[in-house]
């Protein structure tokens, strides 16, 4: 078995890794042939790899499974290969349509991380807590842009995490309220942040009713922001999931108190926008810092004003709620709008150390697996066809979804 670390060529870069130096140290003693795609975008540089051991070559063409982060752009993929990637086709996504036609014209056997689980169903490899971590940063870097009063460095300019912890203890944070949705690893990682910065956690109740000294924050479930659409009380989480079509928005109690938002929900299209453009365009539309970790873009989001994605470059635009386009940020009747699609990449050396204790624990033995369940269920492509569980993409492979 040999395995090619690729390296990241979608535009803009990313310098996220697979598998570290060390860890790709590790696994060469145990007997696993590992080359690196020379690169110099890439958090650790090929240096790191040598010092550790490992090949780093230009050419990957005779490994059997090539594994990246993000997209492959179409020219690069090598025929009749295995890749590992985040290929975001599996919600349709129309930009990615030819990406995949691609892969099942050159006979190339996809197996995408996001649709790695066990058996359970829970995911078992994922950056979401890196990007949670990143988009809570980023909401109250783009607050104190925003108003003045106080001031943080950007993730991407810190080493790691426990730089950015020193900040945040030497950061005095103003008296704000702020919503944070989602209950999963991005939501998890979002709040280990806030938490870090001196925010203190309320019960959704406590939020929408009471007054508190200093920054404050509630998460919230499912349960807080649907509601049935027959009427019935809300008393399965799991049907919300499976039937999301059948529920109604009921995020509107937060509206009026709340300055900033995180999203870190993974959203179903058939599920409810938390808010409508109307909405947002009311009086009691008060929030004026989104970061939309979720990124899902209008009209098809749980964000309305999700118009795209940012970079980490150029990380903000504007939303004007009457004109419904994007203007400028920071202006007083405008939503701040922190849409960075990569989040994880702006912390790149903790995001990637974890993907790969992750890769080399749940991965690693099933490569050694030729009937493994896990890998056939997340094979979106091989042989030249869809794979056996994505069948439903088969117009959209066609084509005809994305007219």
């Amino acid at each position: 078995m040999k395995i090619g670390i690729i390296r990241e060529e979608k535009v803009p870069a990313d310098s996220r890794v697979t598998l570290s130096p060390t860890q790709c140290k590790a696994l060469i003693a145990q007997g696993m042939d590992i080359k690196v795609q020379s690169s110099s975008v890439r958090c650790f540089t090929d240096d790191d790899y040598l010092r550790s051991g490992v090949a780093v070559v230009e050419d990957v063409s005779g490994c059997d499974i090539l594994i990246g982060v993000k997209e492959v752009p179409i020219e690069s993929l090598i025929p009749n290969k295995t890749y590992f990637f985040f290929s975001h086709t599996i919600k349709e996504q129309a930009y990615n349509q030819k990406l995949l036609k691609a892969v099942v014209d050159k006979n190339i056997r996809l197996i995408d991380y996001e649709v790695l689980t066990n058996k359970k169903g829970a995911r078992v490899i994922a950056f979401g807590r890196y990007a949670g971590m990143v988009g809570a940063h980023n909401a109250l870097w783009t607050y104190g842009e925003r108003t003045g009063s106080f001031s943080l460095p950007r993730m991407k300019d810190l080493y790691n995490y426990h730089e950015a912890k020193k900040v945040y203890l030497s950061t005095i944070f103003p008296k704000c309220k702020l919503i944070l949705t989602g209950t999963g690893r991005v939501a998890s990682g979002a709040e280990e942040v806030l938490e870090d910065m001196g925010f203190e956690k309320v019960r959704p109740i406590d939020y929408v009713t009471k007054e508190f000294d200093g920054p404050t924050f509630t998460q919230l479930s499912s349960f807080y922001y649907a509601r049935r659409k027959d009427g019935k009380e809300f008393d399965n989480v799991l049907d919300f999931y499976n039937n999301p079509q059948d529920y109604d928005s009921d995020f509107h109690h937060f509206l009026p108190m709340t300055d900033i938002m995180i999203n870190g929900i993974y959203w179903d299209n058939k599920a409810p926008q938390f808010f409508t453009a109307e909405q947002m365009a009311s009086d009691q539309f008060a929030i004026k810092v989104i970061s939309d970790v979720t990124c899902d873009i209008a009209p098809v989001s749980s964000i309305p004003s999700t118009l795209r994605a940012t970079t980490i470059a150029d990380p903000l635009f504007g939303y004007d709620p009457i004109s419904r386009k994007e203007v400028s940020p920071h202006g007083a009747e405008v939503v701040d709008m922190m849409t960075i699609d990569n989040l994880p990449n702006e912390m790149p050396r903790d995001a990637s150390s974890a993907f790969g204790e992750m890769f080399i624990e749940y991965v690693v033995p099933e490569l050694k697996n030729k009937n493994s369940e896990m890998l056939t269920k997340a094979t979106i492509a091989q042989e030249g066809d869809l794979g056996r569980d994505f069948e439903y993409l088969r117009s959209y492979l066609n084509g005809e979804a994305t007219a």
